[in-house]
């Protein structure tokens, strides 16, 4: 089971800068008849206030308190006011630093890749010190399947002095080539060395993640559970949930969940476990997530929910050719290594073994190596 990083999850970013990324989804608004004007339907949760300065150090601060708001409630309509809220700025090419960073964040979570990755090439051209640019360059290359260059803006952050994030970032991308039996060690060698909550829940996150392409659920799960302990946040209940669906243990998943903020993500794991375990919430749940779905497709060139509708066309629903057909759009936007993982999954379910082999040659292509793929 793919864990989610939405917008795309946790980032090594998101890691500095304290932000957690939660799953991309839209408040749910089930169709509703007033009986009178007076009826009320729906009051909606207070959100960030803006102030509409030109100021760029005011405008970054509300920015990110729409970011964060967007991830806490896994709503993208928040990331997109985020987005607009800087968008005077958005065609200047000497905008502040602060600035770019913060449109770049608010596109990745938008997925939209390219438009960030520019917008930091360009910035870190005339400002190379920039050590959050270089993380989150190295982050959307990686997202994107180009781990050659994100190696690049890892090392870049090594010549800036910038620890642990410069050698936890080489040794992720050692780790989706394969070499998980060197990636291990130096990520081990970098937790002896911090404290820090947030920086040893990220650095678990990212050792249970190669553990699970390594075929070693066990050592996984070990670390997940470390990281839910260092610093507990959705993006690692979310991927503790997948493996414990893949290990056939949807009641510990559920269980797992059961007091979690209810974004997309979460939900979505719920009705996989609920589906299994036969709960009575698993229509309610269902139906939660197509209306999330169909008020996403509201929204001009919302591309965020593919690999949410692969999943749960494939485990909800068991529609396996919507399964693979979704999983296929999803990774013409985006290629983690939990997309290659899916489609590969759809595949198998689909009894395609053209779409299967198309997987295989994907991932070849990228330089990611993933057992469970191999496996199948």
């Amino acid at each position: 089971m793919p864990a989610f990083r939405p917008s795309i999850g946790r980032t090594l970013c998101g890691v500095l800068t304290g932000l957690v990324l939660a799953a991309t989804g839209a408040a749910q608004a089930a169709p509703i008849q007033p009986g009178s004007d007076a009826q009320v339907i729906e009051r909606l949760p207070a959100a960030p206030r803006t102030s509409g300065s030109a100021d760029p150090v005011v405008a970054v601060r509300e920015a990110q308190d729409l970011l964060q708001a967007a991830r806490r409630d896994s709503d993208p309509r928040l990331a997109g006011r985020a987005l607009a809220r800087l968008a005077r700025w958005q065609a200047q090419p000497q905008a502040p630093a602060e600035v770019v960073l913060a449109l770049a964040e608010a596109e990745q979570y938008l997925h939209q890749f390219v438009p960030a990755t520019q917008r930091l090439q360009a910035l870190l051209q005339r400002d190379p010190q920039q050590a959050q640019g270089w993380l989150l360059l190295a982050t959307l290359h990686r997202v994107q399947g180009r781990y050659a260059a994100s190696d690049e803006a890892c090392v870049a952050l090594q010549r800036l002095q910038v620890q642990p994030w410069a050698d936890g970032c080489l040794a992720e991308n050692q780790a989706l080539r394969g070499d998980f039996e060197s990636a291990r060690p130096r990520l081990q060698a970098l937790l002896a060395r911090t404290s820090e909550p947030g920086t040893r829940a990220w650095l678990f996150t990212t050792l249970a993640e190669g553990a699970q392409r390594a075929g070693e659920p066990a050592a996984a799960e070990a670390d997940w559970q470390r990281a839910l302990q260092a610093a507990p946040d959705t993006y690692a209940r979310i991927g503790y949930a997948d493996l414990l669906l893949d290990l056939q243990r949807p009641q510990a998943a559920w269980d797992l969940l059961r007091d979690a903020e209810p974004g997309e993500g979460v939900l979505l794991r719920q009705a996989i476990a609920a589906h299994r375990l036969g709960r009575p919430e698993a229509a309610t749940l269902r139906r939660t997530l197509r209306e999330r779905h169909a008020q996403a497709d509201l929204r001009p060139g919302d591309r965020g929910h593919q690999r949410e509708r692969a999943l749960m066309a494939l485990d909800v629903e068991g529609r396996t050719a919507a399964a693979l057909a979704h999983a296929r759009r999803n990774v013409t936007a985006q290629r983690e290594a939990v997309d290659l993982w899916l489609l590969a999954r759809c595949a198998q379910a689909a009894g395609d073994t053209a779409a299967l082999a198309e997987a295989r040659q994907l991932a070849r292509q990228m330089g990611l190596r993933d057992a469970r793929i191999d496996a199948l």
